[in-house]
């Protein structure tokens, strides 16, 4: 594999632009991490999770890199206050109990230059399964601060059944209140830790 280092941020690496190596921070003030489900069989309903923590430590070879997140649960935001209490309580979240869900990679594999599958494990409810995350890399700066950034986008779909979360209501019509099927949407901000 040949590497081939680029003016700061961004190397290019057999080709394609990876982050330099290291430890990113994800800055949370600069990061979103969203879901879509289907409400009433009809229209999507979409929410996020402000609160989110933890690193990406970028390897010398990309394919060594990996990921660690947690995010708090209780700071579900759908929009809707009435919803977002529901969906703290023991029918879905459980946030007294479970106050963050958790992902953490295992290995990853390129799927073509610029976007990679991140296999990992996605904890909720102290429940674990299986992810793949599907990623890109949006590219890298330095900003004015001399802190060196990096952008990823990710995506993946679950079945929240998978993970307990299995509350719904049968509508009289045929179908259900809320989908199984969960996108999960996430544009990550991470700053390179100094030293």
């Amino acid at each position: 594999m040949t590497t081939q280092i680029s003016q700061r941020p961004s190397r290019t690496v057999s080709g394609v632009e990876v982050p330099v190596p290291g430890t990113y921070e994800i800055d949370a003030s600069h990061t979103h991490v969203g879901f879509v489900v289907r409400h009433l069989m009809l229209s999507k309903t979409r929410g996020r999770f402000p609160t989110v923590a933890g690193s990406i430590v970028i390897g010398d070879d990309p394919l060594d890199s990996s990921v660690d997140v947690s995010i708090d649960t209780a700071g579900v935001d759908t929009g809707d206050e009435k919803r977002d209490g529901h969906l703290r309580s023991a029918d879905f979240f459980a946030s007294d109990e479970h106050p963050e869900m958790t992902y953490r990679s295992r290995r990853i594999t390129e799927l073509a230059p610029g976007r990679w599958d991140v296999d990992g494990d996605l904890t909720v409810r102290d429940v674990t399964r299986p992810v793949v995350l599907h990623v890109a890399y949006d590219g890298g700066i330095v900003d004015p601060w001399g802190n060196t950034r990096a952008g990823f986008t990710a995506s993946a779909e679950i079945d929240r059944d998978d993970f307990g979360l299995t509350w719904n209501q049968v509508l009289e019509g045929g179908g259900v209140l809320v989908g199984r099927t969960v996108t999960i949407e996430i544009e990550a901000e991470a700053v390179l830790h100094a030293g």
